[in-house]
């Protein structure tokens, strides 16, 4: 007479086995995943340390013409970080003094900008930007500082566009996505037309770079970045 098959103890097996090898390959993804923020962490120190002692002299110059009106050198913006983390994103300041208010009275008397900046959040013609914070912004060398930034480990060199919280709060269910890496100097938006884009299409870029990171991808991303800049594509 055969033996009695324990149906129920080879499903339970069969089951903890399957479990267990899921519990393998989550672990070998996560191993992976800290591994390739490790190397993206290694390249961002190496290459902003190259970067801001071969600007140097360039960081200087433009120091001395932006203060030229008496205003701060610098400009620190409150930037949402990975994690949902506030930290001061650095630029070159490009804006007169006072720049917030004039902003609010320009758009108060020109309604086709102020639809402009609510579909943009940016503007063709902006009144608070000064004549040598038009060149820097042309060639993006406004952010410069933000290498700072990457030292200190709020930023990255590539990553998705360092964004207010107000802006955020427009990513619905996608502001997980941001929040789970370091915003970048550059990124997918930066090479793909940058202030041509529509606010939905930059925010569409970023949530995509997110998804299919890998650090070829960033090694991609950074070689096509000095001709996007050099093109001009976009800029404002």
């Amino acid at each position: 007479m055969d033996a009695p098959v324990d149906v129920k103890g080879s499903i339970a097996s069969r089951g903890t086995a399957t479990l267990q090898i899921e519990g393998v390959k989550s672990s070998a993804k996560a191993a992976r995943i800290s591994l390739y923020r490790g190397v993206k962490r290694a390249i961002d120190i190496g290459c902003a340390l190259v970067l801001l002692f071969l600007f140097l002299p360039l960081f200087l110059v433009i120091a001395v013409l932006v203060a030229t009106d008496g205003g701060p050198v610098l400009f620190r913006h409150k930037r949402v970080g990975r994690g949902g983390v506030i930290f001061p994103c650095l630029k070159f300041r490009t804006m007169v003094p006072d720049a917030e208010h004039l902003l609010a009275e320009y758009l108060r008397h020109h309604p086709e900008a102020a639809r402009e900046w609510r579909e943009y959040q940016k503007l063709t013609f902006d009144p608070r930007i000064t004549t040598i914070g038009k060149a820097l912004r042309a060639s993006s060398l406004d952010e410069l500082p933000q290498l700072l930034n990457v030292l200190k480990g709020e930023m990255s060199l590539v990553g998705p566009r360092p964004v207010t919280a107000e802006e955020l709060s427009r990513y619905g269910a996608a502001a997980e996505h941001y929040k789970s890496v370091l915003p970048g100097i550059t990124g997918l938006w930066q090479i793909s037309g940058r202030n041509a884009l529509s606010y939905g299409q930059r925010v569409a870029l970023d949530i995509e770079y997110v998804k299919g990171w890998s650090p070829m991808l960033d090694i991609w991303i950074l070689l096509k970045t000095p001709l996007a800049v050099l093109s001009r594509k976009g800029a404002r």
